[in-house]
């Protein structure tokens, strides 16, 4: 493995308030099996593919804390990421440090209140699989405020950024070295709920994405927004059955 882009979504985790629930959940619907360690890092749990990290999970660390997936983006320097937040009208809400000798990790708010995360990676660089199925395939900010987010992720990461559509509606692609990373999806129109905050979503790779959404609602998931057809493919947000939200992506190419 090669040290991990620069700028580029590299990691999810989830927080839940129920660890051992989500892990029948992910592991039934991805087919992941669980290696869950030791004491030293609070029994958190890394879901592996064919042997290699995919994604992982812990418990919820405060109260009030909601049961949610949280994107990493890929940095060679967490301290100097942390700098460029602040300068930019974010905030820390982790600042950067050591996760023993694994990597160095710290979380964020961007301007319009989105969490995100950064790692700088260690002995573990984060997820060794993408874009099959049962692994991240895309990752993408759903925002009030897409110029701020901009300008933002442009001063934090280095993106540069390209309009188009999916499904007739505008949609923003992230691109990172001249490479869609990220995409920004603007909160407009039906279907947006005003207490809805801005958020991360993640998406996983599937081979058949209604077969995949009836899977993860028979676990005792939920669908929000039911398979629908894109250019790029079939996709659907859900919702585990603690209630943090995730999509699936059956790519058409």
């Amino acid at each position: 493995m090669t040290v991990p882009l620069p700028g580029v979504p590299n990691w999810v985790d989830l927080a839940t308030s129920d660890l051992g629930d989500s892990t029948r959940f992910y592991t039934n619907l991805f087919g992941w099996t669980a290696d869950v360690s030791g004491d030293d890092f609070g029994g958190y749990t890394t879901f592996l593919l064919n042997g290699l990290p995919v994604a992982g999970a812990g418990p919820l660390f405060g109260e009030g804390q909601p049961t949610a997936w949280s994107t990493y983006i890929a940095t060679d320097d967490a301290d100097l990421v942390a700098a460029r937040v602040e300068a930019s009208a974010g905030k820390v809400l982790v600042a950067p440090f050591d996760v023993m000798d694994q990597g160095r990790m710290a979380a964020f708010l961007d301007p319009s209140g989105a969490p995100f995360s950064v790692w700088e990676a260690g002995m573990m660089r984060g997820a060794e699989i993408f874009n099959v199925p049962g692994a991240l395939t895309w990752s993408e900010l759903n925002t009030r405020d897409v110029e701020g987010a901009r300008h933002f992720y442009a001063t934090v990461f280095g993106w540069t950024f390209r309009e188009t559509e999916v499904g007739g509606l505008p949609y923003v692609l992230c691109d990172n070295l001249r490479q869609p990373v990220a995409g920004l999806q603007p909160m407009v129109g039906e279907g947006w709920a005003d207490d809805v905050p801005p958020y991360w979503l993640v998406y996983f790779a599937v081979t058949d994405c209604d077969m995949a959404a009836q899977h993860a609602f028979a676990l005792g998931g939920r669908v929000i927004s039911p398979p629908t057809t894109i250019a790029i493919g079939r996709y659907a947000v859900l919702a585990d059955p603690q209630g943090a939200m995730f999509a699936l992506l059956a790519a058409s190419r």
